[in-house]
């Protein structure tokens, strides 16, 4: 099979467990686009975090951020698809967060807003320390996120809640799935994402194929989680990560090694190279 595009997910899978891209992974990924596949890095993170990654690869090629709200070229400031959840849904998701004392944050495209700096928004704020002016996060601390929102009425593609309480959280879960406006899924075991609802990376995929006119079968989709199935579903090749969630395996018609391992690097050395 000739393939045309690689989907690859960050956390988990292209990064390893200290966040990094191996030197292996960056060269596999650098020999696939010598041979003119495009490769798209898929992920549920903000995307100027996704942005700094594909800079550093040196990939010149459309970002699926916000799990699929979001997807655009970094190099054009070009957005080629988003999908932003309405103001009534933002407020709902609030409300119901707030009520059960949980944990949050909440993106558009480049703006990060928090209630406190913890979990994931104290991991991006110290990042930021180290990082030049332009690849920074803009991390706003609110005190009253729902007022903020109903005020200013931004574009948000994603909430998070983080809750180490399993039982808690899959409460919070299952009051948040009676909206039918919603998306809910897992990225991280702890995690919830919320989006519009039907969006995910495998929509956000189909789109951007139809778009470059590949079809499904040249496609290789690589992810650990919950929030990688729908795209690995849809490509002709589904990869999971040896360190991905069960039921992800089970779906997956290829499982490689563990993203410590370079188990990016050693799948597309056996399926590309």
């Amino acid at each position: 099979m000739k393939y045309k595009l690689i989907a690859i997910d960050m956390d988990g899978t292209l990064l390893n467990s200290k966040e990094k891209v191996s030197e292996k992974n960056k060269k596999a990924l650098k020999i696939a686009t010598e041979k003119g596949i495009q490769v798209v890095i898929s992920t549920g993170r903000i995307f100027t975090s996704a942005r700094y990654y594909a800079k550093l690869l040196g990939v010149i090629t459309p970002i699926i951020a916000c799990n699929g709200g979001l997807v655009s070229e970094y190099h054009r400031r070009n957005v080629l698809l988003e999908n932003p959840m309405d103001i009534e849904s933002c407020k709902n998701v609030i409300n119901v967060l707030e009520e059960n004392d949980m944990y949050y944050h909440f993106y558009g495209k480049e703006d990060f807003y928090t209630r406190e700096l913890n979990h994931n928004s104290l991991k991006y704020h110290n990042w930021n320390k180290k990082q030049k002016p332009g690849d920074r996060i803009n991390i706003e601390v609110l005190d009253k996120p729902l007022e903020f929102v109903n005020k200013n009425k931004p574009k948000l593609f994603k909430f998070v809640t983080m809750e180490n309480d399993k039982e808690k959280l899959e409460k919070v879960e299952q009051i948040l799935k009676e909206n039918k406006d919603l998306e809910v899924v897992s990225s991280w075991k702890g995690s919830l994402d919320i989006m519009k609802k039907g969006v995910s990376k495998g929509r956000a995929l189909k789109e951007l194929c139809n778009s470059f006119n590949i079809d499904r079968k040249e496609v290789i989709a690589i992810g650990d989680n919950y929030n990688d199935l729908s795209m690995i579903n849809f490509a002709g090749t589904g990869v999971a990560m040896g360190n991905g969630e069960e039921d992800v395996k089970k779906k997956a018609q290829i499982v490689t090694d563990t993203n410590d391992n370079d188990g990016v690097s050693k799948v597309l050395k056996d399926l590309v190279f």
